[in-house]
């Protein structure tokens, strides 16, 4: 199995593999290619975008300093929003539905570490999935960390770290994160 297959797999992958750091290297370069454009190259903007998202829906707005760890493990659905200087660290996927808002300094981190020092220490680290529903948004600097499931129709209150899930029709607000408030379900 090759390491890029282990990260894919969930497994412990050493990320200095060359096809791993390559996969790394090209998200990156997109990401400064991204960063590049100005406000007004929409058409240049979406298909970097595209590019770089395993799955991209339709009417997406990303603002400037996007910053991805390998951007194939990435995927969102319709008007997907986020704004600037926000973090995707996808070496597992991470997903979002339609109606998704983030704020300003968000970051979504699915990647982790070995607790044992002597591990770490190899250059190991794996991946745990980070699942987030439709109509979702995220206050400025949320962080949310790796294996976490958000459902649908919530809303995380700015600086709230996520550690845990976060059921459908919710406030959640803190650090770590917990429900306050049960919002009433969304009517379409």
């Amino acid at each position: 199995m090759t390491e890029l297959e282990k990260m894919k797999a969930g497994q412990l992958y050493d990320y200095s593999d060359p096809e791993i750091y390559a996969a790394h290297v090209r998200a990156v370069e997109l990401c400064d290619e991204y960063n590049a454009t100005t406000r007004t190259q929409t058409a240049e903007r979406e298909r970097i975008l595209r590019q770089l998202f395993g799955s991209l829906g339709a009417c997406p707005v990303v603002e400037k300093n996007i910053r991805v760890d390998y951007g194939f493990n990435l995927h969102a659905g319709d008007k997907f929003f986020a704004n600037y200087d926000c973090v995707f660290l996808d070496c597992a996927p991470i997903t979002f539905g339609d109606n998704v808002f983030i704020a300003p300094q968000c970051g979504f981190y699915a990647v982790n570490h070995p607790f044992e020092a002597a591990l770490r220490n190899r250059g190991v680290e794996y991946g745990r999935p980070i699942c987030v529903g439709s109509n979702v948004w995220f206050g400025g600097g949320v962080k949310v960390m790796p294996g976490v499931t958000i459902g649908s129709n919530v809303v995380i209150g700015g600086g709230s770290v996520v550690v845990k899930d976060i059921p459908s029709d919710s406030l959640a607000v803190g650090n770590p994160a917990r429900v306050v408030k049960k919002l009433p379900p969304l009517e379409e």
